[in-house]
């Protein structure tokens, strides 16, 4: 039984507006790992080590959670933190839509409860992580970008398709490939 990292997501083409951002947050000089523009994804399900011949069946979990669905929008609007600004662990752009994101978290984590997944403990909080912070160096740098930054709207994506991403933890970060593809509204 070989076992693979997994998750379930919406990749992100990142717009110059988030750039923008990523290189003012660098000039802080905050201790933090900053996610890597290319890799870059809403997720909507952490799957973890997961066994290879169950790929099929969360593919069809995932066809039959949004097959009523149609492609719709989301919007990348404000800056925020995890968990607090006392305590930055995780720098994020919030997501917004009509609840449709939380509709499909919601179905896919109850599909693929039955083939054997833990059901998620917290709701469904739809972020892009912008960076995960290590230490509080530089802190009061970080809070006043997020000040800046906050109400912005970054960009507005339409969501076509849902991805399942197999993840290789490396050194020098995180490899995502691309395992399966479904189609929103087939």
């Amino acid at each position: 039984m070989e076992q693979i990292r997994t998750f379930i997501a919406i990749d992100i083409e990142v717009s110059q507006k988030i750039k923008d951002l990523i290189t003012e947050l660098k000039q802080t000089g905050i201790n933090a790992k900053i996610v890597d523009t290319k890799n870059m994804h809403l997720t909507l399900k952490f799957l973890g080590d997961t066994d290879k011949n169950l790929v099929d069946q969360i593919e069809s979990a995932i066809q039959e959670s949004v097959k009523e669905i149609d492609p719709f929008d989301i919007k990348l609007k404000n800056v925020g933190v995890f968990p607090n600004t006392n305590y930055i662990k995780v720098l994020w752009i919030g997501i917004q839509d009509k609840g449709t994101l939380k509709d499909a978290a919601k179905e896919i984590d109850e599909r693929l409860n039955k083939i054997g997944f833990k059901k998620e403990r917290r709701e469904f909080s739809a972020h892009l992580t912008i960076a995960r912070v290590k230490s509080a160096k530089n802190k009061e740098k970080l809070i006043q970008l997020i000040d800046r930054y906050n109400n912005m709207e970054f960009q507005k994506i339409k969501v076509k398709k849902i991805i399942l991403k197999k993840s290789v933890l490396t050194p020098q970060g995180p490899i995502y490939t691309n395992l399966k593809e479904i189609k929103i509204g087939e």
